[in-house]
């Protein structure tokens, strides 16, 4: 009997002011100075690369500054003491400041049979939990190296521009998705490669170049304005419990607070860094042995 049945498809979602509306790395930084990890000099720089954030975005330039700070902020910080300031200040920290309208398309998506994906330049362990609370299938992130339990300072894997598109095209090839059938939703112009991939791209909440490159491609625009609880608004999103948060948070071994990194010349084949997260089964699965050699 032939086989009728329409290919499989997935929503491709940036995180950072379109799923949320801050950076969920340095959104961290108070809690990482509660915890003794960086001084008081180091909150404020973080504050202030915050709100330049917020006000227009980064250009590559101001992020590859960023990558060199943040890459030797964390040179040798705990990985199991970062790994439990993210997951007991997950909550408190994120759920607060998701859009609405974020929330409500990724329920329609999947209402709609489509897997959601987070793709993120921020660092896995925090765009692990993350996904778990929204409701995600899988993530794509950052992952920096680890040798016994503590960062290096060094990239394994950057998840920025052309190889969030790389990241992608492996996903979709694994899966079965039907790029041509899948939407992806961005804010910034660093993720042209992103929306390229897809047959629906979506502005959201976009940078000024951005908005230009949407007006002249004849891409929607979206405007996302209401963050919001996610317990005060739908009962449909799964929200995972504490030890499933806690277990996700733990499997980013690396990048905290290194998501804004510049791409690096040590780039690897995506492949071998995408992971998913299975809110179901309370799970993490990955495509990459730990660094380090242990599985």
């Amino acid at each position: 009997m032939e086989n009728h049945s329409l290919p499989r498809t997935a929503a491709f979602f940036d995180l950072d002011k379109t799923v949320i509306a801050k950076s969920s790395t340095l959104t961290f930084g108070k809690s990482f100075y509660q915890g003794g990890l960086i001084n008081r000099r180091a909150v404020l720089r973080t504050a202030y690369a915050q709100f330049v954030f917020l006000a227009g975005g980064a250009d590559h330039d101001q992020m590859e500054r960023m990558r060199r700070y943040l890459s030797d902020l964390c040179r040798g910080w705990n990985v199991q003491q970062v790994r439990e300031i993210v997951a007991e200040t997950l909550h408190e920290l994120i759920d607060p400041i998701i859009y609405d309208e974020a929330a409500s398309l990724i329920e329609e998506h999947h209402a709609a049979g489509r897997d959601v994906v987070i793709v993120s330049t921020s660092g896995a362990e925090v765009v692990e939990p993350i996904g778990a609370l929204l409701g995600a299938d899988r993530v794509v992130a950052t992952r920096m190296v680890v040798e016994k339990g503590a960062f290096t300072g060094e990239v394994e894997y950057y998840a920025y521009g052309p190889t969030k598109a790389e990241a992608i095209r492996e996903l979709a090839a694994s899966e079965g998705y039907d790029l041509t059938r899948c939407y992806a939703y961005s804010d910034s112009i660093t993720d042209i490669p992103m929306l390229e991939s897809v047959g629906h791209p979506r502005a959201v909440n976009p940078d000024r170049a951005l908005r230009r490159e949407a007006a002249a491609r004849d891409w929607p625009v979206l405007s996302f304005s209401r963050p919001v609880r996610l317990k005060q608004r739908v009962r449909s999103l799964p929200m995972p419990s504490r030890p499933a948060l806690v277990a996700a948070a733990a499997v980013g071994a690396a990048a905290a607070t290194a998501g804004l990194v510049w791409i690096a010349s040590r780039r690897r084949n995506p492949s071998t860094v995408l992971s998913a997260f299975s809110v179901k089964d309370k799970e993490v699965k990955l495509g990459l042995p730990v660094v380090g050699g242990q599985e």
